[in-house]
Formats: C-alpha cells, sequence, structure tokens
C-alpha cells in the first residue's frame, strides 16, 4: 500500500504505510486529529477526515471505565475557537459528562446524550429536597431553574461545543490552579465538568445589594476541573496583593476568595450626580486575583436601547434627523 505521511512531535514530518495505521492508533502514536498526507492530497488533513473508517468508532473500550473518587470532576479537554465571538468545543471521552446553562449548546456529535436535571449533579445521592435547595439558589440567581448534562454514551471520543450568549471571550478556568473556588457575576458562567459544583455568594454588607447595579446575589463555582466562563469586550487579569482595585459594577467578571467585595459611593455628590459613571462603583480588597471585562452586556444593551428609541431608518446617522427629533414629528 502506498505510503502516508503524517504529523509527530514537534510537528516532525514522518512516514508509514496506510497499512501500519491501525497499529499506530492502537499504540497511540497517532489519533483521529493527527495530521497526515498522501499523493493526491492538495493539503494536509486530521486522519478522521483521510480515513474515517479507521478512527471514527475509536478503540473499543475494554471492561468498564475507570472510578473516579467521590465528587471528582471530569477530566474534558477543550479547543476555544474565534476571537470575539467564540465557541468552545468540549472533547468527552466515554462516559464523560459536562453541564452547560440551558440553551448554550452550539453543536454535538451524534454519541453524545443530554438530559435536563435539578442542579449541577455534583452530589448525586442528594434528596429531592436537596435538589430543590439546588433550584432555589439559581432561582436567586436569575437563571434557568434546570441545567443540561451532555454525556459521551458512545465508544469513542465525542465532542459538544458551547457558545456564550453575547459578543466576548469565554474564559477557561482550571479550578484546582484557582484554590478550588471563583466567585463571578450570576450570568458568567456557560459550562463545566461534572463533578463542579455551582452555589450562590451573597455580598458582605447590604449596600451591595441596594446599590451594586450587577446585583447582590454572586454565582461561587466549587471544584477541581475545568469550568467556563464568558465576558464581555476584552478580558483583563489583576493581580492584588492588599491593594485595593476601584472598579465599575457592571465590568466585574470574577474573583478569588481572599477578596473582599463591597461598594462605595462615586466621590461627591456632583460627582455622582454629573460625573456619568454612576452613583456607586466596586471596591475590591485583599490578596487573589480580580478579572475585569471591557464591555458589560447591561452597557451595551443600554447603548442600543438609547439610540433606538425615537430614531426611524430614514434619519439615522444623519445630523439633520438628529435634530429633527429635538423637536418631536
Amino acid at each position: 500500500m502506498a505510503a502516508i505521511y503524517y504529523s509527530g512531535p514537534n510537528r516532525q514530518q514522518l512516514t508509514t504505510e496506510e497499512s501500519e495505521l491501525p497499529g499506530l492508533i492502537a499504540s497511540g502514536a497517532v489519533s483521529g486529529e493527527t495530521l497526515v498526507w498522501k499523493e493526491g492530497m492538495a493539503d494536509w488533513q486530521p486522519l478522521r477526515v483521510v480515513r474515517p473508517d479507521l478512527v471514527a468508532a475509536g478503540p473499543a473500550r475494554v471492561g468498564p471505565p475507570p472510578l473516579r473518587a467521590k465528587g471528582a470532576a471530569h477530566e474534558i479537554d477543550y479547543e476555544l475557537f474565534g476571537s470575539e465571538m467564540q465557541i468552545v468545543e468540549i472533547e468527552l471521552d466515554p462516559g464523560e459528562t459536562v453541564i452547560a446553562e440551558a440553551g448554550s449548546m452550539n453543536y454535538m456529535d451524534s454519541d453524545i446524550r443530554f438530559e435536563t436535571k435539578m442542579g449541577d449533579g455534583s452530589s448525586p445521592t442528594n434528596n429531592f429536597w436537596d435538589k430543590m435547595k439546588q433550584v432555589g439558589k439559581r432561582a436567586l440567581t436569575g437563571e434557568s431553574l434546570f441545567m443540561t448534562h451532555f454525556t459521551n454514551q458512545g465508544s469513542g471520543k465525542k465532542r459538544v461545543a458551547f457558545a456564550a450568549p453575547y459578543p466576548g471571550k469565554i474564559i477557561p478556568l482550571e479550578l484546582k490552579e484557582w484554590g478550588g473556588e471563583i466567585i463571578c457575576q450570576k450570568d458568567s458562567f456557560l459550562c463545566a465538568a461534572m463533578g463542579t459544583q455551582l452555589g450562590i455568594a451573597f455580598a458582605q454588607r447590604l449596600g451591595v445589594g441596594l446599590f451594586g447595579g450587577e446585583g447582590f446575589v454572586l454565582q461561587k463555582i466549587n471544584g477541581e476541573g475545568r469550568a467556563f466562563i464568558h465576558a464581555g469586550g476584552h478580558v483583563m487579569k489583576k493581580e492584588l496583593k492588599g491593594e485595593t482595585l476601584i472598579v465599575d459594577t457592571g465590568c466585574l467578571v470574577a474573583f478569588t476568595k481572599g477578596i473582599e467585595y463591597n461598594i462605595q459611593r462615586a466621590g461627591n455628590l456632583k460627582s455622582m450626580v454629573f460625573g456619568g459613571e454612576g452613583l456607586f462603583v466596586a471596591t475590591l480588597r485583599g490578596h487573589g486575583t480580580v478579572l475585569l471585562q471591557s464591555l458589560p452586556f447591561s452597557r451595551l444593551a443600554d447603548r442600543v436601547l438609547a439610540n433606538s428609541v425615537g430614531t426611524s431608518r430614514n434619519d439615522q446617522g444623519s445630523m439633520i434627523g438628529g435634530l429633527g427629533n429635538l423637536f418631536g414629528d
């Protein structure tokens, strides 16, 4: 059989006979994503495209999947696509599950089955009332009462993709590297490995709830696996070592434990009324990491609404049209 070239470690160009491919797949030297080329091809292609008969089903599993420690998160792989309108593609081994917010799925392979459940599934032994408590917490955050669980029920690796609901960045988090816990805005969570626990966190002072703008209730993500949150516009990472950071309440995405979140007035009365920065700002103080977004969805929505009210198709972008709006019809 004709020779076939494939990409090895450090993008080395290696060659073999096509008849040797099954052995290379079994040994793990190549996979369905390995780039290959042979005579007659215009460019390099993944092996799963060139020889789907070899990798479509994947290697057969011998015996049951390995046992995980109680509460351990599934070890999922991922790939991000796009720059400002991103999609995260999750790769699941047989039996692995990813949990996600309802309505965030973009596409998935045929062997992946999804099921809507109450709660995040991190404690499968929970009784009905424990699940109702989780539902109640999600109701406080304003999210859907249910979550969707996507499980690979096939015999090989399968993929499911999720997209953010508005322009911005998807942020992958290795929760173990973030101390096992991160607190984020209530609408930031996108998806996570099964075993990740979603809860709520209340700001420490009542002023946050009354004047914070983005809500008194925050979302807490606990676990040891991978989780994904999304933010609007560009994402900035700030490391605090005892300093105080003053932030527009809508620009906060997430922060680690060890950070104190509070609200204070935006300067004196003149600045509060005429400054255009709102009446209150958020203060973050302590030791840890803070993630900020340049374009909160609330700010984008306010600008769109402000420019759509009283504007017709014929006078958009026109100085005369704008002046006409000052005097009405």
